[in-house]
């Protein structure tokens, strides 16, 4: 039998774990919406955060000067991804897939080559910990409306419209004086520094860095973009701004793993976890397309009906 207590309890662990991812989507929509840049360095950046964060905490460093260093860390991760592409002229897709196989074994040697290394909250004065979890959810959200304003105020300024209008029309903006190349490389950067910042976050809070931490955070962070968009333009249609598209990724976070949470409640199996994520995400992907595609026959349904009943009246 299905309890729903059960599934209540865990609603704040859901929020929690989502509001973390929700923060390393806010990453992923600098390069994946701002800079149209398809970049699968993330996955391999997101565990260099965690790795990073753990492994400076245990060697005795604060945990806030240790989500720094993993925030540079995820930068240089960005800054190698662009330099294949913009330097040697890589794919945007294979420039990822190349930093990302190569994190793998750099995030082995920084975890002392083990696959996984504990950081207790009991031993080291952490940020956040699945221990107060009420208390992890207050703190995620508020390195998210951080996030959130800080993002929203550069992207305002000169550098960030640059970003923009590069990912928007990369000629056009060459055409303008635009440095395309330093704007790609920059972005890139800041995109994996902050997926890196939500790995140590991540870390912290369930008490350990995996190796294989970040195995598929492209598609997390992907589902909760996509997730949120959707469910925001249809409250907010063209009202939509800045700050609500933002906004709606750490929304989207909080409501995937709700999604996720009520699939393991459900007592469906485990295994197939990717699957559901996959068809989460097509569901979503699939909205926006089927929704105009309706709206379209509607109207020429319209104008069908228009231009028969002219014809109708003049036969009259």
């Amino acid at each position: 039998m299905l309890d729903i207590t059960t599934l209540l309890n865990a609603f704040p662990g859901y929020i929690a774990q989502g509001a973390i991812w929700g923060i390393m989507a806010l990453g992923l929509y600098i390069s994946y919406r701002l800079l149209e840049f398809s970049d699968l360095t993330v996955d391999g950046s997101f565990a260099t955060g965690a790795a990073v964060t753990v492994m400076l905490i245990i060697a005795g460093w604060p945990a806030w000067a240790a989500m720094l260093a993993a925030v540079i860390a995820g930068m240089l991760a960005g800054l190698i991804t662009g330099l294949l592409h913009t330097t040697l002229g890589i794919a945007p897709i294979l420039a990822g897939i190349l930093t990302q196989i190569a994190l793998y074994s750099v995030n082995l040697h920084i975890l002392g080559n083990k696959p996984n290394q504990a950081v207790s909250v009991d031993k080291y004065d952490l940020v956040l910990s699945l221990r107060t979890v009420n208390e992890a959810i207050i703190i995620a959200l508020i390195f998210a409306a951080a996030l959130i304003a800080a993002f929203y105020w550069f992207f305002g300024t000169e550098a960030g419209s640059a970003i923009r209008a590069t990912g928007c029309n990369p000629s056009m903006a060459k055409a303008q004086g635009i440095n395309i190349n330093f704007c790609k490389v920059f972005a890139l950067s800041l995109s994996n520094g902050i997926v890196a910042l939500a790995g140590g976050l991540l870390a912290q809070y369930q008490g350990f860095a995996d190796v294989g931490i970040g195995r598929g955070a492209i598609v997390i962070g992907l589902a909760s973009i996509i997730i949120g968009e959707v469910l925001a333009e249809a409250f907010f249609g063209k009202h939509m701004t800045f700050w609500l598209c933002l906004s709606s990724a750490v929304i989207g976070g909080i409501l995937y793993y709700i999604i996720m949470g009520v699939v393991l409640w459900l007592k469906l199996p485990t295994n197939d976890m990717k699957l559901f994520t996959a068809i989460i995400v097509a569901i979503f992907l699939a909205v926006p397309y089927l929704k105009k595609n309706f709206k379209n026959s509607f109207f020429r349904l319209k104008l069908a009906e228009k231009k028969k009943a002219k014809e109708a009246a003049k036969n009259a």
